[in-house]
């Protein structure tokens, strides 16, 4: 997201700030400001004050969001309408939660054009709120966030309104240790040839483990922004910080 924004942003001739966490990979960071945008550093709790607010404290001009605006997610949608036209059948698509716009975005198409078709998401055990608040009763709640390589997706809570829509779209969320999504970064790379993030492998963790059943699974890879040393790290067989 942040990277279509600043080469949009460079498209149309027009300055543009990117307000990532302090823990984002600096390999994602690098390619923001190699399209020509600015990148301003929040702790984790600062950025996603931001995101529930819709506006960036100290920075002015229009705020895209990531996860809540209709066209972004509806642009995401497209994934989900091109799963469609490309595989006569699936039985499960399985998308990772960052936000929940990916997840919403592809969905929404799905169900409607394959409505027999479950969706999955999963998040990592370091900040899994969709997973508690299916858990808790259909109650979305605060849950401890705790940084890790998996930064791409996981969060300390639902933005307003993603819940709404994720029990009408989702069939469940699934829990995915780091140890597993390790292991999905792996498989890719030696499988596939494939360096994925480790968000993006969360979705291959949970299709390796069973949890989106036994039939055509299809699994959103959908991103490669990990540093080399993680990387490294992963494919040594250790688990990164």
């Amino acid at each position: 997201m942040a990277q279509g924004v600043a080469w949009m942003a460079r498209l149309l001739g027009v300055p543009a700030t990117i307000v990532a966490p302090d823990n984002a990979p600096t390999s994602k960071l690098a390619a923001v400001e190699r399209l020509g945008a600015r990148v301003v550093l929040r702790t984790h709790d600062d950025w996603w004050a931001a995101m529930n607010a819709r506006r960036a404290e100290g920075i002015d001009g229009f705020f895209v969001h990531p996860v809540l605006d209709e066209p972004v997610m509806a642009g995401n949608g497209t994934i989900g309408l091109e799963l469609v036209e490309d595989l006569e059948s699936f039985d499960a698509v399985v998308v990772p939660w960052g936000g929940g716009g990916l997840t919403t975005g592809i969905a929404s198409a799905v169900k409607a054009l394959r409505p027999e078709a479950d969706v999955y998401t999963c998040e990592p055990e370091t900040a899994a709120p969709l997973v508690s608040a299916y858990a808790n009763g259909g109650v979305p709640v605060d849950v401890p966030y705790t940084a890790s390589f998996v930064d791409g997706a996981g969060s300390s809570g639902l933005l307003p309104g993603m819940w709404e829509l994720a029990r009408e779209l989702v069939s469940e969320s699934f829990r995915i240790s780091l140890e597993e999504a390790a292991a999905g970064v792996r498989l890719l790379v030696t499988r596939a040839q494939i360096v994925a993030e480790g968000a993006a492998a969360l979705t291959v963790a949970a299709a390796m483990a069973g949890l989106a059943g036994e039939g055509r699974v299809v699994c959103i890879v959908s991103g490669g922004n990990i540093d080399s040393a993680r990387l490294a790290a992963i494919m040594d067989g250790r688990v990164p910080d």
